[in-house]
């Protein structure tokens, strides 16, 4: 075919969406503008009425007719790309995969839901990610403190460097917004006695509400930044220059999601009396998150839980085997505890939740979304009612100091 022929078929998204755009027959009221509105009008009884192109079924329509010839099929070696994936994913999962990954430390937790990856210096770890990520599940990665500089990302630390900034801080339990000092916050992080106290006297429930963020975090704190993105699991996947972190290699004109880093910062629930209550809410990520535990403080104070008090409460959840070993592991330091659902599941849980809103007599409008809007954090009893009821069973993670929980796009959590 001639050489402008070859140039058309090889164009960009980017242009085919122009040059489509500029071809479209758009009505005189809208002429001038790139691209038309997708939408018809008519009336109930099925007249006619003035309507207007469908931007896509017009791409598409494009595509077909002139991109790909009628003669001439696309050329895909789809043989020489799945060569060495195994026929059965499933399969490789639950039986295959203590054969072909023999070097690789590894178990499996939450009913065989969650990797649990031992081993973080492992190079081959990425192999065994690959077959569990293209399921959707959850991986779990310990030990990624011991690549760190610790010292880095202590308490007083962090509020010696930072103090004077300001920020916002989230009352966990009310949901009230407040800016202030961030030393006002970390000087209460192991400290109960200099925390805020609410109306009744009570110990308030911060979390220091993504701060920094993103361009923000590099910026405000370098060393910390190379010290995090030196110690990232699965670098193929999560650094930014990974070869199979497709979100950061995306052509300067797609939006990005927020990519980060943020720094997540709270105090524990050991040191209040309400202990249904969590620092993060029910909710979904629109990308991939990888979320690392690089401190885990130890309040002190009137009203704390010791350390036993607090295994104690930990072990009243429903744990997997190994996850209860870890607890009795004195090496391990456990800093916080996740309930994770599967991104199917989401709309069962929507539903259980408007129902339970209804119970309570709360206001269930039909714009609000009760994941989307992140109202509400799953208690015991009503994991059990929303295992029970709809059929959806909690995956609970304890994440250890130096854990790297990382979720697929889509997929509920709580913390």
């Amino acid at each position: 075919p001639p050489a402008s022929q070859n140039n058309e078929q090889g164009s960009t998204l980017r242009d085919l969406l122009t040059t489509t755009a500029g071809k479209l027959r758009l009505g005189s009221t809208d002429a001038g503008i790139a691209f038309a509105p997708v939408y018809s009008t008519g009336t109930a009884s099925g007249k006619s009425g003035r309507t207007m192109p469908n931007i896509l079924d017009d791409i598409i329509a494009s595509v077909v007719e002139n991109k790909i010839p009628p003669n001439r099929a696309p050329k895909i070696n789809v043989k020489s790309e799945v060569k060495d994936e195994p026929k059965d994913d499933k399969k490789c999962i639950q039986d295959d995969c203590s054969k072909r990954y023999s070097d690789i430390q590894y178990s499996w937790i939450c009913d065989k839901h969650v990797l649990w990856l031992r081993d973080h210096k492992n190079s081959n770890n990425w192999k065994l990610f690959k077959e569990c990520w293209k399921q959707g599940r959850p991986v779990l990665v310990s030990g990624m403190h011991k690549k760190m500089n610790f010292s880095l990302w202590k308490a007083e630390s962090i509020s010696l460097d930072f103090g004077n900034q300001q920020a916002d801080i989230l009352n966990c339990k009310d949901s009230i917004i407040s800016n202030t000092n961030v030393k006002e916050f970390w000087d209460g992080f192991e400290d109960v006695s200099k925390r805020q106290k609410v109306k009744n006297g009570e110990t308030a429930l911060l979390k220091l509400k993504d701060w920094p963020s993103g361009e923000d975090f590099k910026a405000m704190m370098p060393a910390r930044y190379e010290d995090l993105l030196k110690s990232l699991p699965l670098p193929e996947y999560c650094s930014p220059e990974g070869k199979l972190n497709l979100a950061s290699h995306l052509p300067g004109f797609f939006v990005r999601p927020d990519l980060g880093p943020r720094l997540c910062s709270a105090y524990g629930v050991a040191a209040t009396k309400d202990h249904d209550i969590g620092t993060t809410n029910l909710h979904i990520e629109v990308s991939d998150v990888v979320n690392i535990l690089v401190y885990v403080g130890i309040a002190r104070g009137n009203g704390v839980l010791s350390k036993s008090g607090v295994l104690k409460k930990l072990e009243e959840e429903d744990l997997d085997d190994l996850l209860r070993k870890r607890l009795k592991d004195s090496s391990e330091l456990p800093g916080a505890l996740w309930h994770i659902y599967a991104g199917k599941d989401a709309d069962k849980i929507r539903e259980f939740l408007q129902k339970i809103a209804k119970e309570q007599g709360l206001e269930v409008l039909p714009e609000h979304d009760p994941i989307r809007d992140q109202s509400w954090y799953v208690n015991k009893k009503l994991r059990q009612r929303l295992f029970e009821e709809y059929g959806v069973k909690t995956c609970t993670v304890i994440q250890f100091l130096g854990d790297a929980i990382i979720l697929p796009a889509g997929a509920l959590h709580q913390v």
